[in-house]
């Protein structure tokens, strides 16, 4: 007969396993995106100028070649690797938070409030919020992004939670509530907006890796770090609230103050994420699930793969964005959603049953 210990040293091994794999992966894909596009740079071209001489990377890169690599696609790939880690680990941890697979900031409405807080800071932050723009210079919209999303998640947590007991149903449906009040709000603002305004939160709004430069990655990049950082600390307080909140009391996790650091850390990587990079949906819903089905639910192992899968398949995404309609280029979110949906509705099949796969 098989142990139990024999099976969760299989699963570890084969976490392990996968992890190794996702990181060969990620860089694969870096590298493609760096060499994908209008520029005849190859992808061996690209690593040379990374590892060779100097004179070599000059020989294997022209001048063109280099602002092309260096200046652009390279800042657009490491903001696409920070924010798909970002929203990943967000959907990873809000799920165990809530212990279900259904949960994803895009869906409960974070994404929503951070938009707000970004759209509100777009479009008064040369009138009323000046003072603040002023202040806070470049980080002024992504903490304006994290501010109104925190405030979303702990309003979310507060109408979804009775009695220790979070409510699936009840989070779903205050989650729309809450996106319908930001998406109201966000309408007015927009409203205001001015033509030039409009189109840059147009764009915004479908989601896009295309402004990114390397003033926003400094701007959002410190907040969605701290919130990586953070995130792998949250494991043995995540599996520990999978056996339910008295269980995880008795373990010696402080519940409450627990909660408090997640839904702070969510609200930080999701609120910067949507800052620089509008709407993208999906990916915190689809990757950490698919994990989960792949090496289990241990945390330990669920977060740092999370991250990097998420980072792997949104650099993906923006190669297909930026190829599937060349020399033009779609917006990132509606490639997520055109995957993320039918992967939603399949979850939801299944849960139900409708669906044995």
């Amino acid at each position: 007969m098989t142990r139990q210990g024999d099976i969760e040293g299989d699963r570890s091994a084969r976490a392990k396993a996968t992890i190794v794999a996702l990181v060969v992966a990620l860089f694969l894909v870096a590298l493609f995106s760096l060499a994908s596009g209008a520029s005849d740079a190859s992808a061996w071209d690209v690593l040379t100028g990374w590892t060779a001489a100097p004179e070599a990377g000059d020989a294997a890169l022209t001048a063109r070649d280099r602002v092309i690599v260096y200046d652009i696609r390279l800042p657009r790939v490491v903001l696409g690797m920070l924010i798909g880690a970002a929203l990943a680990v967000s959907g990873a941890v809000m799920q165990g938070l809530f212990r279900n697979p259904l949960a994803d900031p895009g869906l409960v409405g974070i994404s929503a409030g951070a938009s707000l807080g970004a759209i509100s800071m777009i479009v008064l932050g040369s009138t009323v919020l000046a003072p603040v723009m002023a202040t806070l210079g470049i980080y002024a919209l992504p903490l304006a992004a994290f501010s109104t999303a925190l405030a979303t998640t702990m309003l979310l947590y507060r109408v979804a939670t009775r009695r220790g007991q979070t409510s699936i149903a009840t989070m779903l449906l205050a989650g729309i509530a809450l996106a319908a009040m930001a998406s109201a709000f966000s309408g007015v603002l927009v409203y205001l907006a001015d033509d030039r305004q409009l189109r840059d939160l147009t764009f915004w709004g479908l989601g896009s890796l295309a402004g990114a430069t390397w003033t926003k990655i400094l701007a959002a990049g410190p907040i969605i770090a701290l919130a990586l950082v953070a995130a792998p600390f949250l494991a043995r307080g995540l599996n520990g609230l999978a056996l339910g909140e008295a269980a995880a009391h008795h373990l010696g996790i402080p519940v409450q103050r627990f909660k408090n650091v997640a839904i702070v850390t969510v609200a930080a990587a999701t609120g910067a994420s949507v800052a620089v990079s509008g709407g993208i949906g999906f990916v915190g819903i689809v990757v950490p699930h698919l994990l989960r089905l792949l090496i289990g639910p241990d945390h330990r192992y669920l977060l740092p793969a999370s991250a990097l899968l998420g980072a792997a398949l949104l650099l993906l995404a923006d190669a297909v964005s930026r190829t599937i309609v060349a020399p033009a280029e779609l917006p990132i979110g509606i490639v997520t959603a055109a995957v993320g949906a039918p992967f939603f509705l399949w979850i939801l099949l299944r849960r139900r049953g409708v669906l044995d796969l």
